[in-house]
């Protein structure tokens, strides 16, 4: 019998709307006229009572860790002290009066600093840690950022930035960080830390209450998050208030009959114990471990980036419950079991994995080494303000992205703008939902490209798969979109090919992805020489690659090597066929027996 869905779909002729499942619960009402830091940091919005909570973060390497009243307090404090050192009010100025850039590893103060700003009416655009200088740059001037916070890691990489953007240097603050980081470096007085701030704060009178209207969540900014999106360089996606408290409840209510089996000692409500070692920076983390975790009462173990040992430490000593990674950190522990089974990781109920999709051979090896700990694997964008759909607890089936969140509704268009309107094939999926951002800053051509008359285009291709149990699953099948992905890391084709063209040997290019085993994907140049460059290929193919990785994050190195052709294909417009280079990798992969 089919699901009574699809009874729906008949009713859309022009365009077939696949809904979420009974199972996916009911979404609430989204409130549209606070902050997120309203939302976050009382009981009045449905989150877990604060006094049934677990302390929201605690740092994996220290094992320090801040009460919600604790955090409550500091971000207070915080407050307090931004809108003296900064002159803001809650009540006067934009959000883009008040923009604050993070750049740091991940910290158990970064989510404070970031609903504090949310508290004076700022924003905030959380900026990747392994940025180089002339990216960290690109992503100030772009942001209009006035504040810049950072760490004593990445201090010198923030200074050569600030001085390419001409952004001052009394406007740089520092998140501190374990000593195990920062080895014999000591902090520089001249920079104000977290710490300093909360001190200050404390002195200084209570701020006057924000006032919003109704809307005023759905209109204003809460981050600035850069993404590549569909295709070309980053663009800043901007994030509402409004988006991030609809993702929240979206994922609550989709996992509330599974949590509302479950108790903890005592009959309270049921919370866990987290990882939170994916990047801060990104959405996946953003959302779903710095805003979902801590509403539902979870504790968050922050690790400042993956070592494999480190991590299974943090794993055995915390007892963590629920462990949120990319696919590269699984691949990672299968490959090293032989040190993972050194460490009692039996606490681990729950893996759930992200950012790239998860193939089901894989999937499949995790399950027979760890029987007591359920696959999961979700899908969403930056430009939906992270999740669209997630594999729910009843109804796991491996190698799919899950089915729709509560409040989703998804379309499938083929290559040609046709509607798919059957099982098991594939087209770009379309999405509508509250939590889609309002847009890219100041790239009206992007916007058009990316969101169409309600709906935003992914880029992604997919197909729905009737599951034994008559849902409909999300399959994710390819990316139509230009991006790379590395280790779940966004990589823009466009970037690179205008890096390299400013090489003297290099007279034309293409980046496209290559499967790495390590990686999920590594970019790959293909590059037609300069009529004057040296004929020794290797020498020329060693200075191509040192020039990238003197100017780029280390995920953006072309570590899928260098060919070296006579013409790039291209359309009569000028466009890339990347598709043909794709498959052109893909039979010279064959023919060398590589995996593909």
């Amino acid at each position: 019998m089919l699901p009574s869905k699809l009874c729906l779909h008949t009713f859309y002729t022009a365009k077939m709307v696949f809904l979420p499942p009974s199972c996916a619960g009911e979404l609430p009402a989204i409130p549209d006229n606070i902050p997120i830091s309203e939302f976050m940091l009382n009981d009045h919005h449905g989150r877990n009572n604060l006094q049934d909570s677990r302390d929201p973060f605690t740092c994996g390497i220290t094992g320090k860790s801040y009460s919600w009243p604790q955090v409550a307090e500091r971000v207070e404090y915080l407050a307090r002290a931004f809108a003296k050192e900064f002159n803001w009010a809650p009540n006067k100025g934009t959000e883009w009066d008040k923009a604050v850039t993070v750049f740091s590893v991940n910290t158990i103060d970064t989510i404070s600093v970031c609903w504090a700003t949310h508290q004076l009416g700022g924003m905030v655009s959380p900026a990747n840690a392994a940025y180089s200088a002339p990216e960290l740059k690109y992503q100030l001037l772009d942001s209009q950022a006035k504040v810049l916070f950072t760490c004593v890691p990445l201090l010198s990489t923030a200074l050569e930035a600030a001085s390419l953007a001409g952004f001052p240097k009394d406007r740089i603050y520092l998140l501190e960080v374990p000593t195990q980081l920062t080895g014999d470096t000591r902090v520089p007085v001249q920079y104000k830390t977290v710490s300093q701030f909360i001190e200050a704060g404390q002195a200084l009178p209570k701020l006057e209450k924000f006032h919003w209207e109704a809307g005023e969540g759905a209109r204003r900014i809460a981050f600035l998050c850069y993404s590549s999106g569909t295709s070309g360089l980053p663009k800043g996606v901007m994030i509402s208030h409004k988006n991030v408290i609809a993702n929240v409840l979206q994922i609550v209510a989709f996992e509330k009959s599974h949590r509302d089996t479950l108790t903890a000692p005592g009959g309270r409500p049921y919370t866990e114990i987290t990882l939170g070692l994916l990047p801060q920076s990104h959405i996946y983390a953003l959302v779903v471990m710095c805003h979902l975790g801590p509403y539902r009462g979870d504790q968050v173990i922050v690790l400042p980036k993956f070592e494999l040992e480190s991590y299974l430490t943090a794993i055995q000593t915390f007892k963590i419950v629920c462990l949120f990674v990319v696919p590269p950190i699984i691949i990672t522990m299968l490959r090293n079991h032989d040190i993972c089974s050194k460490y009692d990781l039996s606490s681990v109920k729950s893996l759930y994995t992200g950012a790239a999709p998860l193939g089901m051979e894989t999937a499949e090896d995790y399950q027979n080494k760890y029987p007591h700990t359920t696959v999961r694997q979700g899908y969403g964008l930056t430009e939906t303000c992270t999740v669209v759909s997630s594999t729910h607890s009843n109804d796991v089936l491996l190698g799919s992205s899950g089915v729709l969140i509560p409040g989703v509704k998804v379309r499938l268009v083929s290559t040609d703008g046709k509607e798919i309107t059957s099982y098991d094939t594939p087209g770009e999926i379309m999405v509508q939902s509250p939590s889609v951002v309002l847009g890219y800053h100041n790239n009206e051509k992007a916007n058009k490209e990316t969101f169409e008359n309600g709906w935003m285009r992914t880029g992604d291709e997919a197909i729905i798969h009737l599951s034994p149990k008559n849902t409909e699953h999300l399959f994710i099948v390819d990316r139509i979109k230009e991006l790379i992905k590395v280790k779940g890391l966004q990589v823009a084709p466009a970037e690179l090919e205008a890096h390299l063209l400013t090489h003297p040997a290099v007279a034309d290019c293409a980046v496209i992805a290559i499967p790495d085993e390590a990686a999920g994907e590594v970019p790959k140049a293909l590059v037609v020489k300069s009529a004057s460059v040296e004929k020794d290929d290797e020498r020329t193919i060693q200075s191509i690659k040192t020039y990238v990785e003197e100017h780029k994050a280390r995920h953006k190195w072309l570590r899928g090597g260098i060919r070296f052709v006579d013409v790039i294909p291209k359309s009569p417009s000028g466009k890339l066929l990347r598709r043909v280079l794709r498959d052109q990798e893909k039979e010279l992969r064959r023919c060398a027996g590589a995996k593909l």
